[in-house]
């Protein structure tokens, strides 16, 4: 199983991004798809889920609003699509794939995610 995320890079302040992850080795359409991030020296954490297409996603509630998560199940790739951006935003992102469709709640838990991308950097600055 591969997950390759894409899309990072320096962006100003209020910019826009939009981050990519192919997925490869899996059955695509039967895995949740999340997006965490580490900011530099801190610990990683959650940005954003989708499980089915159509279903609701989930956020966390310093992404919400301005961070979109969508998934392409016939090219095997979920977005990121980071509008309103902030020097707070600034880490690596990574994306990661859990089997089945967790409940809502536990989609903010790293632990649910059993393969896991490389990162992308996305540098939030002016």
């Amino acid at each position: 199983v591969q997950l390759q995320a894409s899309g990072g890079g320096l962006v100003q302040p209020g910019g826009s991004l939009r981050l990519s992850c192919a997925a490869s080795g899996l059955t695509f359409s039967g895995y949740t798809l999340g997006w965490f991030r580490q900011p530099p020296g801190k610990e990683r954490e959650f940005v954003a889920a989708i499980r089915r297409p159509g279903a609701s996603s989930k956020y966390a509630m310093s992404v919400n609003g301005r961070f979109e998560v969508s998934r392409d199940n016939s090219k095997n790739t979920v977005h990121l699509q980071m509008n309103s951006l902030r020097p707070e935003d600034t880490a690596v992102y990574y994306c990661a794939a859990a089997p089945g469709f967790p409940i809502t709640s536990m989609l903010s838990s790293s632990q649910i995610y059993n393969y896991w991308g490389q990162g992308t950097l996305v540098t939030v600055s002016s």
